[in-house]
């Protein structure tokens, strides 16, 4: 859709290098827009206020919220229900594209705006989300994909010239941004693109990472952490308390550390096209350690093999952004029932790029046999696992 000199368009605006350049061709079409920067916990407040005074700076208006606990609480999910993608990477980009559109597509409305903007290519898995969830949560609000449009893409043919404009208009860029690295981040994880790793025969160490440590470069020495879960979800980290922003971060940071994060993977994506992508989850990777451990003790064998199934039909729709539809909300429902009542603590020993369960408790679970405990002829239901 075409964007209008009369109307007002909201921006989703990442600080990244297509997201910025969505601004300076709205600005040379001397169009209202007005920047919407979530803090979905991708880089500290500081970097997020540098490009909010270079957008003010520039004559837009800039608004910049705060969807940590948002972001959180959908990190949770993503735990609770596994819902990974292709490669068994953690869906954290489709994750933030539901918290952006969910969270501030009202709240653009809400201010006035009569469409959104967003900076994804035309195309691509990130522009279907977009409108897909902006349809389901607030359909009033038209959608303007510029990277669809012929004068934005006259205007801008490649990212050269994004980055030429956006350097000459004094706009902040993101480190992880730039012509030939993308790089996407919230408090759940980061993907990482460039042109050099679309080349399949690229070595993954010639990333770099966002947050984490490769293995070699970890403390010598191992770290004893502690995960507790209450009624399927996580309670505590090592005294983090419940609170998933607190404890998303403590595990983030433990995993990072001690090199636990890597995913390097060719994924099948919705458009029917494979593409590496590199993602950095180290704080789920960490406590996925855990719940799995977890589930194993606590379900039976039909209830894991339904848990498995409900966790894959999740992923596919975090990943095709149908987490809003009817099959993602009886199969979220289901699972909740199957794990809704357990209770645990996993003690793990983290070192040098690997997670080992040292010992676990629950209490709930499915009755353990102890052979050579008993005699080798008796059954009891334990606490200790």
């Amino acid at each position: 859709m075409q964007a209008k000199k009369n109307e007002v368009i909201g921006v989703f605006q990442s600080g990244g290098l297509s997201a910025l350049a969505v601004g300076v061709w709205l600005h040379e079409l001397s169009t209202p827009a007005r920047h919407y920067i979530a803090d979905i916990g991708q880089s500290d407040r500081t970097k997020m206020d540098a490009v909010a005074s270079s957008l003010r700076a520039f004559g837009d208006e800039v608004a910049v919220v705060d969807l940590r606990s948002a972001m959180a609480a959908t990190a949770s999910d993503l735990l609770r229900y596994r819902a990974r993608h292709d490669g068994g990477y953690w869906n954290t980009t489709g994750a933030a594209r539901f918290v952006l559109v969910s969270q501030l597509a009202p709240l653009m409305m809400a201010d006035g705006c009569d469409a959104f903007a967003h900076g994804c290519v035309g195309g691509g898995n990130d522009q279907r989300r977009f409108a897909r969830y902006g349809a389901q949560v607030a359909p009033e609000l038209s959608v303007i994909e510029p990277w669809t449009n012929p004068q934005a893409l006259e205007r801008f043919p490649d990212r050269e010239r994004m980055l030429q404009a956006v350097t000459e208009y004094g706009l902040h860029l993101d480190h992880g941004s730039g012509a030939e690295r993308s790089t996407d981040a919230n408090l759940a994880g980061s993907s990482h693109e460039s042109a050099e790793l679309e080349d399949l025969e690229t070595p993954v160490t010639r990333l770099d990472p966002r947050w984490s440590k490769w293995p070699e470069q970890t403390p010598a020495d191992p770290q004893t952490v502690q995960v507790t879960f209450r009624d399927g979800r996580v309670a505590d980290i090592d005294g983090s308390g419940p609170d998933p922003v607190e404890w998303m971060a403590q595990a983030n940071e433990i995993g990072a550390r001690h090199g636990i994060w890597l995913r390097d993977v060719v994924e099948r994506r919705i458009i029917g096209t494979v593409c590496r992508g590199i993602y950095e989850a180290p704080g789920l990777e960490l406590l996925d350690r855990a719940w799995s451990r977890i589930l194993q003790a606590s379900l039976d064998a039909t209830g894991r093999e339904l848990y498995d199934r409900l966790a894959a039909v999740l992923g596919a729709a975090m990943y095709e952004a149908r987490w809003l539809d009817p099959a993602a909300h009886a199969a979220r429902d289901a699972i909740d029932r199957l794990v809704g009542d357990i209770d645990g603590r996993v003690t793990l020993s983290v070192h040098r790029g690997i997670a080992q369960v040292e010992r676990m408790q629950v209490t709930s679970g499915v009755v353990q046999q102890t052979r050579f405990g008993s005699g080798g002829n008796r059954w009891s239901k334990v606490k200790a696992v």
